[in-house]
């Protein structure tokens, strides 16, 4: 890999942290970890949330987004 392939990748990887950071703040990530088949529970002096369905998801683009950029790079 050279320098700049190391700087393109590490700008891209800073766009996708600006991109999902805007994201949040906006509230369009409300979404996330109330999906279907995520655990909550809420008691009065007990609160627990699994989010496994939201993990799920984030581990499915993760892998998509190294495999797309061990596609372009190698």
């Amino acid at each position: 890999m050279t320098v700049h392939q190391l700087g393109r990748l590490s700008g891209l990887f800073g766009l996708l942290i600006v991109m999902v950071g805007l994201l949040v703040w906006s509230g369009a990530l409300n979404w996330f970890g109330r999906l279907p088949g995520d655990l909550r529970i809420e008691r009065p002096r007990l609160r627990l949330q699994v989010p496994w369905v939201s993990l799920l998801l984030v581990s499915i683009a993760f892998n998509a987004l190294v495999w797309c950029v061990q596609r372009w790079l190698l």
